[in-house]
Formats: structure tokens, sequence, C-alpha cells
């Protein structure tokens, strides 16, 4: 019913930036809280920003000052603009939004993107 599409992952140098994007799409009434989520190798997943609807931001102590998410909600996308990387971001960045549906029921389901890989080299 929702799909979530990343783009923007890429191979960069330490100090490097880069932009990710997550578009949502489907049968649509509104989405909600959307965020971004990495998981390093034999890591589990972990929070690395989250933006409300209305704006509201949180950020993991890890990426403060250097990462900034923000969202198009006419688009119904959100972006993670990722500055100063360095080796430790490395990890596959998902997309997560809690979108409610269209319909004679009013639902909200938790949607997750396939992910998109940042690779950052020393």
């Amino acid at each position: 019913q929702v799909q979530l599409v990343e783009s923007g992952g890429s191979l960069v140098q330490a100090g490097g930036s880069l932009r990710l994007s997550c578009a949502a799409s489907g049968n649509i009434f509104r989405v909600n809280d959307m965020g971004w989520y990495r998981q390093a190798p034999g890591k589990q997943r972990d929070m690395v920003a989250i933006i409300t609807s209305g704006g509201d931001t949180n950020y993991a102590h890890s990426v403060e000052g250097r990462f900034t998410i923000s969202r198009d909600n006419a688009k119904n996308t959100v972006y993670l603009q990722m500055n100063s990387l360095k080796p430790e971001d490395t990890a596959v960045y998902y997309c997560n939004a809690d979108v409610s549906i269209r319909g004679a029921i009013r639902v909200t389901n938790n949607y997750w993107g396939q992910g998109t890989q940042v690779t950052v080299s020393s």
C-alpha cells in the first residue's frame, strides 16, 4: 500500500558530504513521523534522526552538529544532509515512516525503505 524509496547513498571520502532522500508513495492520507536509521555490519539498527510532521527533530548524539534531517510534506519526502562524514558513519541507511492510510477506517502503519549504502573511506 505504501512504498518508501531511498536514494543518495554512495562511496565518499572522510570529511565529505552526502544527501539522502526518501520518498513515500501509495495510498497515503498523511505521513506522520519520518526518520533515518542505520545498520553497520554485525551491529543493530540504530536511530540516526527523526522529524515530526510539524518539523521537530531529534538526533543521535554521534551525528549532532554534522547531520541535518528535513522534510517536504507536499512531496512526502524526507532528507538527510550528512556533512563531515567519518568512517564510522559507514552503514546501510534506512528510511522509516509512520503513515496514515486512506480509507473508511483510519489506520496508521509503520514502513521501512529498502536501504541505501553509505561508505566513508578514511
